[in-house]
This record gives C-alpha cells, sequence and structure tokens, in this order.
C-alpha cells in the first residue's frame, strides 16, 4: 500500500482539537496497521511518527493500534526513526512531551503513561506486560507503566510492567528497569539500583 494511503487511513483516527492547531505527522517509510475504531486524541501541539533524526535516514517504522486501542497526547511528541509501537486490544498509550530516539521498541497491552518533557535515547524497551504467566506463581501478566516528568531514559534501557519512574529521574544506558524509581533518583544496572539522590540534569 502507498504511503499516502496509509497516512489518509490513519488520519481517520484522529480526534483534532482545531482551537490548539494540533497535528499527526506520519513521516515516509512508516508501515500502519490501524484498526477503525482505534483513535488518537490530540489535546495540544502534535505527535510526529518516524520523524528523522539525521537527514536522509531511511529507516523503516511499524505502528500497530488494535480493536479500540487509542492515543492520547497532550503536548507535542516526536517519535523518530525505526520504531515498532504496537498499541493491543482496548490498551491506552499516554503522551506528554518530549521526545523518543531511534529504534524504540514500545508494546502497549493496558497502560503507558510518558509525562511531559521527557528525553528518551535510542534502542529502548517498553512494555506493560510478560505476555505469558508462569505456573505456580499466578503472577500478573500485565500491568501499567509510568514515566514521569523531565525524566531521562539512556540507551539499551528495557523498562517492564508495572513500573512507575518518578519525576526527574535519570535511567543508566543499559539498565534493566523492573522496580520503581523514586524521583530525581539516578538508577543503573541489571536489575537498576538507585545510585545517588536528590539530582537535577539539564
Amino acid at each position: 500500500m502507498r504511503y499516502s494511503i496509509l497516512k489518509s487511513l490513519f488520519l481517520r483516527t484522529i480526534t483534532k482539537s482545531y482551537r490548539f492547531k494540533a497535528f499527526v505527522r506520519v513521516y515516509p517509510h512508516t508501515s500502519l496497521n490501524i484498526h477503525k475504531s482505534a483513535k488518537v486524541i490530540l489535546q495540544k501541539g502534535n505527535l510526529s511518527i518516524n520523524r528523522s533524526w539525521q537527514k536522509h535516514n531511511l529507516c523503516t517504522a511499524m505502528f500497530e493500534m488494535a480493536e479500540n486501542s487509542q492515543i492520547i497526547v497532550h503536548g507535542s511528541f516526536d517519535i523518530y526513526s525505526g520504531a515498532y509501537v504496537s498499541i493491543t486490544q482496548g490498551a491506552t498509550l499516554v503522551l506528554g512531551s518530549g521526545y523518543i530516539n531511534n529504534r524504540l521498541n514500545l508494546s502497549c497491552f493496558e497502560r503507558i503513561e510518558i509525562g511531559f518533557d521527557v528525553q528518551i535515547s535510542e534502542n529502548v524497551t517498553i512494555r506493560d506486560s510478560d505476555d505469558h504467566l508462569i505456573s505456580p506463581y499466578n503472577n500478573k501478566m500485565t500491568k501499567p507503566v509510568k514515566v514521569g516528568n523531565q525524566v531521562w531514559i539512556g540507551m539499551n534501557v528495557t523498562i517492564l510492567k508495572g513500573v512507575t519512574i518518578g519525576n526527574g529521574a535519570v535511567i543508566a544506558a543499559g539498565s534493566l528497569v523492573n522496580k520503581d524509581v523514586p524521583e530525581n533518583a539516578l538508577v543503573a544496572g541489571v536489575p537498576a539500583k538507585v545510585v545517588k539522590e536528590n539530582i537535577q540534569w539539564k
């Protein structure tokens, strides 16, 4: 299917806020699979998908929204090239403002929320589900993920289900985050642990 056709199919799902001149921009080399019942709700600002970080970047992105899924965009948010984003049936992805660098891998089964002024580096994975149950532990397969405001997430980080990352936190490159991160804390390691507290970053 040609890019222009894919783009028109995607734009049909959008609830626009004309008061704030909100818009979605889908860049070339984006594969879209959007169910007709899926919605993109723009509160203010805009959403860019597969934007090129460097000139002439030709990485392909895959963007999937299943039945009754939704994206809620509160500010201006850029998802750069090479991303894989999957929002499953009935799930919600909430975006505040900021950007995610190249090759994001995001799978949303229930709810993933990303705050305002968030900067996420390359090759980051965010998942709110294990996809499988482990017996006899009766673990809950899916739990929401929340990333607070002004959070910096380094390269090659993995964020797993049920995690809340506090405002102003920094996640060091290569970390595996499987527990909550306090506000204004620097965490690092596999699994990630607090290495500094009361930090500020610019």
